[in-house]
Parts: structure tokens; C-alpha cells; sequence
């Protein structure tokens, strides 16, 4: 399995589904990893899924949230299949990492690297957006990924699930989700074509 970095390092890293898990609901997803420690599991946001319904105006109405239609346009996708109905805002960070853990509604990762990414569950970071302010980079995302202490690890090392390669910016938060599972593959030299259900041995 390429790249695949010591487990205590994966929040922050791009989870990238490999072949074996064609044909589930994680089938060629790419997940930005927010949150992984051995105690307490992973936490992640797919970030290659478009919503495309209902649309940006519909969440916002369902929100309260206004001025409706945004005043700025941002991504808008379907996080992962845990809390389907809760949103999210996965956003770049703002005045530098805070360190890792939580701080109020944010969660931010890897104190000793700037992370390329934050996660907001505050409804006043969606405000912020729709105003046409907030952070510079962001994407309202609809439910997350869950992992149990152990069960990604074992998914990786075991399952062979999953490649673990560097975040990228614009793999995260690049206007095309349809390119984003390829693109993170090339990131680390390799081909999708090529890929079967077999790879994956550490």
C-alpha cells in the first residue's frame, strides 16, 4: 500500500478508497480525515460527492439561514453517511492551526503542520458564508464518516480499504468532484486504470 504513513498520523491525511471497496457507499470516495487517534476512533468528510439535491437554496431555506440565494457560491455535498441531516462546513483554516482537538464547534487538526482544513458544525459559519464572508476556502457538507477505535486501522492494514497519501487543497476543495478520486491516485503515482481488487499489501 503506497504512502501509508504511521497510524497515529492519519487526522489530516486523504483517505482514498482502493478497488475492494467498489460497489459499497464509499465506492471511489475520497475522505479528508478531521479527526484519528487510537482511544477514540476517526471522524471524516468525503469530499468528491456532490449533492445535487436539494439544492444550496433549499438547505439554506431548511436552515433559516439568509440572504437566500448566498451571496457567495460554495460547494455543497454529501459528507458521509453518519448524521445525514446535520451539516457541516469543512473550510481552510483561519489565523493558523489552534492545535489539535476541539475548540467550541471547530475542530482542527495537526498542531505541529498548518492543516489544510477545518471542520465547522456551527450554523453561524454557514451564516458567514451565505453573507459572502467566512473562510477563503470552503464546502457545506451534508452527514460525515465514522470510525470505531481500531476499526480504520484495521480496515487499512487488513482490509486493504484504503490508501492513506498527503492532503492536497485543491484535491479537497477543487471545483470537480469527478476528478478528485483520480487525481488523489496520480498524487502518488498511480494509475486507476491499472488498480484491482487485489492491491493493497502493506
Amino acid at each position: 500500500m503506497p504512502i501509508l504513513e504511521p497510524i497515529e498520523t492519519l487526522t489530516g491525511r486523504l483517505l482514498v478508497a482502493t478497488p475492494v471497496l467498489a460497489g459499497t457507499e464509499f465506492a471511489q470516495t475520497v475522505i479528508y480525515l478531521c479527526a484519528h487517534s487510537a482511544e477514540d476512533g476517526a471522524m471524516g468528510m468525503i469530499v468528491n460527492r456532490r449533492l445535487t439535491h436539494p439544492d444550496i437554496s433549499a438547505l439554506l431555506r431548511h436552515l433559516d439561514v439568509s440572504p437566500n440565494p448566498p451571496q457567495r457560491l460554495f460547494g455543497v455535498g454529501v459528507g458521509g453517511p453518519v448524521e445525514p441531516g446535520r451539516g457541516f462546513v469543512l473550510h481552510s483554516p483561519e489565523g493558523g492551526g489552534l492545535g489539535r482537538g476541539r475548540t467550541g464547534s471547530r475542530m482542527t487538526v495537526l498542531p505541529d503542520e498548518p492543516p489544510v482544513a477545518e471542520v465547522s458544525a456551527s450554523i453561524e459559519m454557514i451564516r458567514e458564508l451565505a453573507a459572502g464572508r467566512g473562510p477563503r476556502q470552503a464546502m457545506l457538507l451534508l452527514g460525515h464518516a465514522a470510525w470505531a477505535a481500531g476499526q480504520l486501522e484495521e480496515e487499512i492494514l487488513h482490509g486493504n480499504a484504503w490508501y492513506v497519501v498527503p492532503a492536497d487543497e485543491d484535491i479537497v476543495f477543487g471545483a470537480d468532484p469527478s476528478t478528485k478520486w483520480q487525481r488523489a491516485l496520480e498524487s502518488v503515482g498511480l494509475e486507476p486504470s491499472s488498480l484491482t481488487a487485489s492491491v493493497g499489501e502493506a
